[in-house]
């Protein structure tokens, strides 16, 4: 039997909410489910406000327009990340500065922060790839001490934490997504996560097309109207529907996902006696395995390996600074570490019903590989 690279996991109530959804007829977003999904959220990670949307992509351009950033202004993010990062402060006309990763993990080097910071950054985003944190107490500091925001990208990190508080939920705002290769999925689907209070009674106003129609909704106002710019950022019911089958799923689904990761590590550790980086055991939330190999040869040969195995692995991400739009525009810094880990990561198949057994499957070919090298 072939091992997918990825697959969502049915709770079984999914089909029962979808049915709910149908025969209500309220299809349009901002109905019971979205409620639901958001107090869940709320709730369960201490948030101060969530925001349903159709995608982390969105969430991200929401903080975007909240931060108020614009052409002249600066913001700073790791050049190791998925391009929805960068795109969310480009489209408003910011300068883009790429920071490198950590040597030892694929996170923004909170370290190499401070001095790309100038009088015209106004926002720093830290990415927790894989669900391991970025060195927030740090980076909130830097944003003290310079008056900056911070917005956590936390789109693989939904249920982890840094200490006692749940990523997403540290920076001024944070944003999540439900895409079918995350651990809790909707197929598409995001939130944004509004930590600053002030930030909130705009965040649903740019939530509602820049109209105050959920104060309308609340009789708060006696009519809604236009009051700022804004746009169709949040999902219709069915993907609420669908959402809430997962989330309240959640606890199952990391219990099924951290099974296959630890067996991933305990089989796999061994390999860094042949300078293989395995993934830290740092808290996580199982949403991805990795080996970073020893060169891009090494693992363009392992994942050729795995497909012929019936095991679909996968690289990551293309470093932002040297892609086809942005190289041109970087101001020329070497980003070493993310160019090792373009060049070298691997992601392993990794999803809830993957189990012991197929964590150890696919960990046997990845031994096999490496002792016949």
């Amino acid at each position: 039997m072939n091992i997918p690279f990825n697959k969502t996991y049915l709770t079984g109530n999914e089909q029962k909410y979808l049915g709910a959804v149908l025969q209500s007829g309220k299809f349009s977003g901002n109905g019971e489910f979205t409620r639901k999904c958001q107090q869940l959220l709320e709730q369960k990670y201490s948030l101060r406000k969530t925001l349903l949307t159709t995608s982390c992509t969105d969430a991200l351009e929401m903080a975007a327009l909240l931060t108020g950033v614009g052409p002249g202004d600066e913001v700073i993010l790791p050049s190791y990340t998925f391009v929805s990062t960068a795109n969310a402060f480009a489209l408003r006309g910011a300068k883009l500065v790429f920071c490198d990763s950590a040597a030892d993990h694929p996170n923004i080097d909170a370290a190499a922060i401070e001095p790309l910071i100038t009088a015209q950054t106004r926002v720093i985003v830290p990415v927790h790839y894989g669900g391991q944190a970025c060195e927030m107490a740090h980076i909130m500091s830097l944003a003290e001490k310079y008056n900056l925001w911070v917005v956590e990208d936390a789109a693989q990190a939904v249920d982890a934490r840094a200490g006692a508080k749940y990523l997403g939920g540290i920076g001024h705002l944070g944003t999540y997504s439900f895409h079918e290769t995350k651990n809790i999925s909707a197929g598409e689907g995001g939130a944004l996560v509004i930590n600053h209070e002030p930030f909130v009674e705009r965040a649903e106003i740019l939530w509602e097309k820049g109209t105050n129609r959920s104060a309308f909704f609340r009789g708060e106002v006696d009519k809604y109207s236009w009051v700022d710019l804004g746009s169709s950022f949040l999902p219709s019911e069915l993907v609420a529907a669908f959402l809430l089958a997962q989330l309240e799923a959640t606890e199952h689904i990391q219990t099924m996902r951290m099974k296959a990761w630890n067996t991933y590590h305990a089989a796999l550790s061994i390999l860094e006696k042949k300078g293989v980086s395995v993934m830290p055991h740092k808290p996580h939330n199982a949403h991805l395995f990795y080996l970073v190999c020893n060169s891009l040869a090494e693992r363009t040969a392992l994942i050729a390996h795995l497909r012929k195995k019936g095991i679909a692995a996968a690289f990551h991400y293309q470093s932002l600074h040297s892609s086809p739009y942005f190289a041109s525009k970087h101001d020329g810094r070497k980003l070493p570490h993310a160019d090792r880990f373009t060049n070298c990561l691997v992601r392993l198949p990794m999803y809830a019903e993957l189990g012991v057994e197929g964590a150890e499957r696919v960990a046997d070919e990845i031994l096999k590989f490496y002792a016949s090298c």
